[in-house]
């Protein structure tokens, strides 16, 4: 495979899908609206999905594969699929696991019930808007479309900010409220290991769902917040809290304390999916050290602000709150 077209390449995930490209000698297309600069290196074409004609820009070329980051209303992603069909061989649409019904048991797979997706959302639910995109690449491309359902993605170029707070918040040290238990598992994927696992499974061909997340316990709480103490050379002390304490703070998971979410049926099903199907097609997932390290490396590098995603609310704890729970 040489020929690939990536519908984004400008931010987070897409970058990386183009970044890895590149590195493998691909000859490289990226669409795009022209907000953010296009990657050195390949093929621009510009143009506003949402807008009439906005896809004109594609209507002549053939590729082997597209990636398609979109995460909007599904009807974009029918309209790409409509044009490129007998154009393109391989269609990698960038999917969710948010697409399964909540809660979903520890431990579900692929085969769990997935929401219902109407044909004509308007991308406001992100999980029906996710699915409607499933959809509509399967529609066209049948057993040539794969779902890459993703969950928590972290690594260089984040643009929704979880773990470039985690990482800033402990480079500024002192006492740190650390959202216990300490062992608590994550799951997560660095978005180069899913870029590769994506482009890999392209050439393969595979299509339908894979849940692309590293195996349950890749690493824990602790060991997140110790490899960026360790990335950040802080002498930030850990205050392990207990879910109980925080929930009586009224302080929010997830939103609040990034990437965390406390033991019970939303960890079952952020934390906890099975990943069987992705591992046995060649996902790896790096340390996570390495995703730490090198996730400092880039803040640092753009004067330690990350970008923030418009259509994403900011994340992290408020200094005052921390330090009222902790007692400081």
């Amino acid at each position: 495979m040489r020929r690939l077209l990536v519908l984004g390449g400008t931010e987070f995930v897409g970058r990386a899908v183009v970044a890895d490209a590149l590195a493998r000698g691909w000859e490289t297309t990226v669409f795009h609206r022209g907000r953010h600069p296009a990657p050195e290196g390949v093929e621009v074409r510009r143009g506003d999905r949402t807008a009439e004609g906005g896809l004109d820009e594609l209507a002549a070329g053939e590729w082997d594969a597209v990636v398609d980051t979109w995460s909007d209303a599904p009807s974009a992603v029918a309209d790409a699929a409509r044009l490129l069909e007998g154009r393109v061989g391989h269609y990698s649409y960038v999917s969710s696991r948010s697409v399964y019904t909540s809660p979903t048991a520890p431990g579900a797979d692929e085969d769990a019930p997935v929401v219902e997706a109407p044909p004509d959302d308007d991308g406001t639910h992100y999980p029906t808007a996710k699915r409607g995109g499933e959809l509509a690449a399967e529609a066209v491309f049948g057993g040539r479309a794969l779902f890459v359902r993703a969950g928590l993605i972290l690594g260089p170029h984040e643009n929704v900010g979880r773990l470039p707070w985690w990482l800033n918040r402990i480079a500024r040290g002192g006492a740190v409220l650390a959202p216990g238990p300490r062992d608590l598992p994550l799951q997560y994927v660095d978005a180069r290991d899913l870029a590769a696992w994506t482009l890999d499974a392209a050439e393969k061909g595979l299509g339908g769902p894979f849940n692309t997340v590293s195996p349950v316990g890749h690493t824990t709480m602790a060991g997140l917040l110790e490899a960026c103490r360790e990335a950040t050379g802080s002498d930030a002390e850990f205050r392990w809290t207990s879910p109980e304490v925080i929930e009586e703070a009224g302080i929010a998971p997830w939103r609040e304390l990034p990437v965390w979410l406390p033991p019970g049926e939303l960890h079952g099903t952020l934390h906890q999916g099975n990943v069987d199907r992705a591992l046995a097609t060649g996902l790896r997932c790096r340390p996570v050290a390495e995703t730490v390290a090198d996730t400092w490396d880039w803040l640092r590098a753009v004067g330690g602000g990350a970008p923030q995603r418009p259509d994403r609310p900011r994340v992290g704890l408020d200094p005052g709150t921390e330090a009222r729970v902790l007692g400081l």
